[in-house]
């Protein structure tokens, strides 16, 4: 598939096997996630193995053109600020991400530091980390240069962006997307499991309801950094947002409310299957947002759905945009929302 890229997020500890995967409908796996253990590359991710990592060959077999990157990271990952601090310590990571790249025959690497220079996370951090990342990623670079020089071919080199002013301040990003191939804006979670007032997690607009954060807006913001549009790469949720004891103005929008709703259950799967219009549930859209959200008069949930994506996709053709990214590839058993991706940028 040429063009624009269509990038799945595939977590080891989901609920998939390979013939879950429509592997002809991606261009990228970005397989989530090894991490950082005393400053080299592991194959752990949440306490535990990875357990799943080796059936990607199989995926990989349904499509010669799809490409797989192990990424490194995610949220509450640490040990990113240590293994940047020094050239020591950057060229052992480089090091052991190219090992770890080969040893599972990946085609490149995704760097998902959440977030540089914040320990938001509960991760260490440093202020040199603005520095020390664009270094850690020249010496990557070099390092995935000097193995594809070796074999005849170019390793891929990504990272996973977090969507407002907080990680251009915590980056040098104008420097260091010269190493990158492209860049996975997270233009998702604008609102979260932390913010008391009900919101649009993943909507494409500024909303008049609850003026702020949008995806246009943070794609601009990155794209003022000198970053080419198609480098950057647009991130898509399938996976909702949900608060419980909402009041009823705005059908719920901008309302205070307890965030979480006790676990509820947000993937696209369930909320297709059980709440989309069903079992009190209605469905409401805020038309200058671009972006559904669902109500009964207690639990709101924000979330993506064929309608907002076919929005989001208009928009990366209109503003010439590297492709869409998604979190998680399992949260959506239908196949709907990759289908949506696939007709209006896969072929």
């Amino acid at each position: 598939m040429d063009g624009y890229k269509i990038i799945a997020y595939l977590a080891d500890w989901a609920d998939w096997e390979v013939q879950d995967v429509d592997a002809k409908k991606l261009t990228h796996i970005n397989y989530a996630f090894a991490t950082i253990d005393d400053g080299r590359v592991v194959a752990r991710v949440l306490d535990r193995s990875l357990g799943k990592i080796h059936l990607l060959r199989e995926i990989k077999a349904q499509n010669p053109h799809l490409k797989t990157l192990i990424s490194v990271g995610g949220w509450g990952a640490d040990g990113f600020s240590d293994a940047a601090l020094t050239e020591d310590a950057r060229k052992l990571f480089a090091d052991t991400a190219v090992e770890f790249m080969k040893e599972y025959d990946f085609d490149g690497v995704d760097i998902d530091w959440e977030y540089p220079c914040s320990s938001a996370a509960g991760i260490v951090s440093r202020p040199e980390d603005k520095v020390n990342f664009t270094l850690m990623l020249k010496q990557l670079r070099q390092r995935l240069d000097e193995e594809g020089e070796q074999d005849n071919r170019h390793y891929l080199l990504t990272i996973a962006a977090g969507a407002g002013q907080y990680f251009i301040d915590g980056s040098e990003m104008g420097e260091l997307q010269k190493y990158l191939d492209f860049i996975n804006i997270m233009t998702y979670d604008f609102a979260t499991g932390v913010d008391k007032r009900t919101g649009h997690h993943t909507h494409l607009y500024e909303s008049r309801i609850i003026p702020g954060s949008s995806s246009d807006k943070s794609m601009r913001l990155f794209m003022a950094q000198g970053i080419p549009a198609s480098k950057l790469v647009l991130g898509v949720a399938f996976y909702g947002r949900a608060w419980s004891g909402v009041s009823g103005e705005n059908n719920g929008l901008g309302q205070e409310g307890v965030p979480g709703a006790g676990g509820f259950d947000t993937s696209y799967t369930n909320l297709s299957a059980n709440l989309i219009n069903k079992n009190g549930f209605t469905r409401y859209w805020d038309e200058d947002a671009k972006a559904p959200y669902l109500y009964n008069g207690d639990i709101f949930i924000s979330y993506d759905d064929e309608e907002s994506i076919g929005y989001k996709v208009d928009y990366i053709k209109k503003t010439g945009l590297g492709g869409v990214m998604f979190w998680e590839y399992s949260s959506d058993k239908t196949g709907s929302l990759l289908q949506k991706l696939y007709e209006g940028l896969g072929s």
